[in-house]
């Protein structure tokens, strides 16, 4: 759930944001090294152990991100943050490549193929060639204006939520609700860190 404002934090200009009691767990900080290849502002601050596990405070800033090549190796430690990774990918200067993505394809949704499309109708420029998934990134702007079709994927819902943020025209998703499978409160807690997400109201 960190990863949501952690990205938001790095892509929006002149960011500055502390996300505190963040589980730093080997197994699935896969997300934080790759930003951090990327040339993210990513500070570890306040370490402490809590039931076992390392917790730190995540100070963030906004940052010039470049391109990465994500080996398949990393997948296991990150599986589920590849959609907003992507979202940093689609800001970064030059084409992002994540390797060996086939266990996207049986997630919620094949989440492989929604990551594509959620980028795609927003102006992104980006490609899947068999497992991998290829990003070319613009520093400069996200057209946006998209309508994502979620397919009931909370990880799609959020990260469109993000490109949203920067998008030249607003980014809509079909579906907000299912966002409460993952992380209940996730639109109000943007907000008040300074996002403008509105729940529009249904047409008769």
């Amino acid at each position: 759930s960190a990863a949501y404002p952690i990205v938001a934090g790095l892509i929006i200009k002149n960011s500055n944001l502390t996300i505190r009691n963040v589980l730093i767990n080997p197994t699935r900080d896969g997300i934080y090294k790759s930003l951090i290849e990327m040339g993210a502002k990513i500070e570890y601050v306040n370490q402490r152990f809590e039931a076992g596990e390392e917790v730190y405070d995540i100070k963030v800033q906004s940052s010039n991100l470049k391109a990465i090549d994500i080996p398949a190796s990393r997948a296991p430690s990150m599986i589920d943050d590849y959609p907003v990774l992507a979202v940093a990918a689609s800001v970064a200067d030059g084409t992002s490549i994540f390797r060996g993505l086939s266990e996207l394809k049986v997630k919620e949704s094949n989440r492989l193929l929604g990551i594509k499309n959620f980028l795609e109708v927003n102006g992104v420029e980006v490609s899947i060639n068999n497992n991998d998934l290829i990003i070319k990134g613009n520093p400069d702007a996200i057209v946006g204006g998209g309508m994502v079709n979620t397919n009931l994927d909370h990880r799609i819902a959020m990260s469109s939520l993000v490109l949203g943020l920067i998008s030249k025209r607003p980014i809509l998703i079909d579906d907000a609700e299912t966002i409460n499978t993952s992380f209940p409160g996730f639109i109000n807690i943007m907000n008040n860190i300074g996002a403008k997400i509105n729940k529009m109201e249904p047409r008769d």
